[in-house]
């Protein structure tokens, strides 16, 4: 009988050290951000550590059912914080003092760009990949690459740039609650337009977002090819009802009584803004 033949032993990894690019006396020093510090604090300590300079990012309509989806990307000069007082989060401010820090952010930004993803490219895509390439974009958008990425709320990849998500960003950092008010501005007025253009679903009012007014029309009218039909609502409400023709991401489909709906929604629906 065979002896058994015995396998070599393997000596335990070892990890390694990683190496310093620096010397420790070239090396900067730690920095320490405290949110109650302000909201330029974290952009000012970025571009004081040669990191600048640094955009925000942010989205508005993601939750929405209806209408694009907009992303901005904003850099704003270290020295405005006093022009921009009082700039936080854009849900925050109402829709005048909206208005008027939009004004005064695309008259003072050092840079800005802002991406208009429409309702079909939602459906095809999902709403979060979608805003995830959408905010790439506009990063790309900028006229001059940034030192640094601040993202709301969660990480992002694909900037080729460095990127920190920020906890409640739109409230914590100037930039991103610059692209917070360029985002919403931008579709709200968007969202005004197609009131204008299907006046039954009131979109000037909730700017797409499921509310009471907004599913009552959607039961009495049905969708619109305006609307996302990748959300449940949506896509329920295209299902019931008399032989009835709709647009589902730029295509005419027909749904007959209790017959079943082209494409079943991925996501569910979305909520009202909070």
């Amino acid at each position: 009988m065979a002896a058994p033949v015995s396998r070599p032993r393997r000596s335990p990894l070892r990890r390694r050290c990683p190496a310093e690019l620096l010397p420790p006396q070239y090396q900067p020093g730690r920095a320490t951000v405290r949110a109650s510090a302000g909201t330029w604090t974290l952009q000012s300590t970025l571009q004081r550590h040669g990191l600048g300079p640094v955009a925000g990012v942010d989205e508005a309509g993601r939750g929405a059912c209806a209408g694009p989806l907009v992303v901005a990307a904003c850099v704003l000069r270290s020295g405005d914080a006093k022009r921009l007082e009082g700039l936080t989060d854009s849900k925050l401010l109402t829709p005048a003092m909206r208005e008027e820090f939009y004004s005064r952010i695309v008259r003072r930004a050092e840079d800005f760009a802002v991406i208009v993803i429409p309702p079909a490219e939602v459906d095809r895509r999902g709403v979060h990949i979608a805003n995830i390439e959408g905010m790439r974009r506009a990063v790309a958008g900028l006229a001059n690459p940034p030192g640094y990425v601040l993202t709301d709320g969660f990480p992002v990849r694909g900037f080729g740039r460095p990127s920190l998500a920020v906890p409640k960003g739109d409230l914590t950092s100037a930039c991103v609650a610059a692209a917070s008010v360029l985002a919403k501005v931008t579709r709200d007025r968007i969202m005004v337009e197609l009131d204008a253009k299907y006046p039954e679903y009131r979109f000037g009012e909730h700017k797409g977002y499921c509310t009471p007014v907004h599913d009552a029309a959607l039961g009495e009218h049905g969708p619109c090819p305006d609307h996302r039909f990748s959300f449940v609502n949506v896509a329920s409400v295209a299902r019931v009802g008399a032989r009835r023709a709709v647009v589902q991401n730029g295509a005419a489909v027909e749904v007959p009584d209790d017959g079943p709906f082209v494409g079943e929604p991925e996501i569910a629906a979305g909520g009202v803004e909070s």
